[in-house]
C-alpha cells in the first residue's frame, strides 16, 4: 500500500554531483570554472526546490486539450530566471531555434509513449501541461525537473553539450514528474536509486519508442551523444553493461555497478542514487532484452504497473521493488515466458524476489 499522501517533489539532474565535483577539480579552469558554477546554481536550485516544497508550489493550471500535449518552450537568454521568454507554444511550427525545436519533440515523443502505449495523460495523468526552458545561465552543464518544469543548459562545449541532444536525458527528466506523481520514491538510498532508474528506464524506451527500436536494436545508452568529443566516452549510464558509459581523465571512470556483488554504500550522491540504479537498470535491460520485441510491450509495462500501481511505497527497496514487478508480471501475463524473464534478470544482478 502507498504510505505516499501528498507528494513531495525533488530536484533531480541528469549530471549527478559526484561527476561535477571531479570535473570542477580539473587544473584546466576551461573545464573546472562551468562544473563549479554548475554545482553552484544547482546548489541554489536543490534549496528553491525544498522552500516551494514548503510553501506551497504555484498552482498549475489544467490542461484543455483532450488528451494532446500542451507544450510551452521558453528562452532563458542565459540567465537563470525561470521560465524565462515564451519562444514556442502547442501547435506552432518551429523556428530557426533547433534547441527549442529538439526539447518540444522530446516533450511531444515522452507524452506520446505514456499516453499511447500505457494510456497517461501527462505526466501526472491528467493532461498536466508541459513547460520546458532551454539556454539556462552561462555553460550551464546540466539538465533538471525542479518538480514544475523542464530546464536544460547549453553545456560548455568542452565536456557537456546541449543537453536537448539526446531525447532520452528530455524522458529521463520528464518521468521523475511521473514518479512525483505516483509513487513518489524518497530520493536517496536505495529508493532514490530506484527514482533514479525508472527515469532511465522510460526514457530509453522512449528513444526506442520515437525510433522504432526493438530491444535488440536499442543501444541500451542513457546521454549518448551528450558527451564532447574531447571525453573518453560514449554516454552517462549503459543500461547494457553498468560501468562502461565513459574512463576519461576529467570525468574518471563510471561508478555504476551492474550486480548487488558491486554495490556502492556511499553518503554523496544522495547515497549513490546515480550510481546504484545501474542494478536495477541492468535487470530491467536483462528482463527486456529476454522478452524480445518491443521493449515497451512486456518488460515495460510490468515496470510501469509497478510505478502507478499503488503498492509500492516511497522508502522502497531493491528487493521490495523486484518482487512487487514479480506479482505485476504474474497478474497481467500469468506464469508465461514474462514472469520468468522477470525472474531470471532479479537473479542475474542479484537482488532476491522472495
Amino acid at each position: 500500500m502507498t504510505t505516499n499522501g501528498g507528494f513531495e517533489p525533488v530536484f533531480c539532474t541528469i549530471i549527478p554531483p559526484h561527476v561535477l565535483d571531479k570535473v570542477a577539480q580539473a587544473d584546466d579552469p576551461v573545464l573546472a570554472g562551468p562544473a563549479r558554477r554548475t554545482l553552484e546554481h544547482d546548489a541554489y536550485q536543490r534549496t528553491h526546490r525544498r522552500l516551494t516544497t514548503v510553501l506551497g508550489a504555484p498552482a498549475v493550471a489544467a490542461s484543455l486539450a483532450d488528451e494532446k500535449p500542451l507544450r510551452s518552450i521558453y528562452d532563458a537568454e542565459h540567465r537563470q530566471s525561470l521560465p524565462g521568454t515564451l519562444v514556442r507554444s502547442e501547435g506552432s511550427d518551429p523556428g530557426q531555434d533547433a534547441t527549442v525545436n529538439r526539447a518540444y519533440a522530446g516533450l511531444g515523443a515522452t507524452f506520446d509513449l505514456f499516453l499511447k502505449v500505457y494510456g497517461r495523460n501527462s505526466i501526472n495523468g491528467e493532461g498536466l501541461p508541459l513547460d520546458a526552458t532551454v539556454h539556462f545561465d552561462e555553460d550551464y552543464g546540466n539538465a533538471f525537473w525542479n518538480g514544475e518544469q523542464m530546464v536544460f543548459g547549453d553545456g560548455d562545449g568542452e565536456i557537456f553539450l546541449d543537453f536537448t541532444l539526446p531525447i532520452d536525458v528530455i524522458g529521463h527528466e520528464l518521468t521523475h514528474g511521473v514518479t512525483q506523481y505516483t509513487a513518489n520514491l524518497t530520493y536517496f538510498g536505495q529508493p532514490g536509486a530506484l527514482n533514479e532508474s525508472m527515469s532511465d528506464v522510460f526514457g530509453s524506451l522512449i528513444k526506442q519508442y520515437s525510433l522504432g527500436q526493438s530491444a535488440d536494436q536499442a543501444d541500451w545508452l542513457i546521454g549518448a551523444g551528450l558527451l564532447a568529443p574531447r571525453v573518453t566516452g560514449v554516454a552517462l549510464r549503459s543500461m547494457k553493461a553498468p560501468g562502461t558509459a565513459y574512463d576519461d581523465d576529467v570525468l574518471g571512470k563510471d561508478p555504476q555497478p551492474a550486480t548487488m556483488d558491486d554495490y556502492v554504500r556511499t553518503g554523496r550522491d544522495n547515497g549513490g542514487v546515480h550510481i546504484n540504479s545501474g542494478i536495477p537498470n541492468h535487470a530491467f535491460y536483462l528482463a527486456a532484452t529476454t522478452l524480445g520485441g518491443s521493449a515497451w510491450e512486456k518488460a515495460g509495462q510490468i515496470w510501469y504497473d509497478v510505478l502507478t500501481g499503488g503498492e509500492l511505497y516511497a522508502q522502497a527497496s531493491f528487493a521490495d521493488f523486484a518482487r512487487l514487478t514479480v506479482a505485476a508480471a504474474r497478474d497481467r501475463f500469468n506464469d508465461g515466458e514474462e514472469l520468468q524473464a522477470v525472474l531470471k534478470a532479479w537473479e542475474q544482478v542479484g537482488v532476491p524476489t522472495r
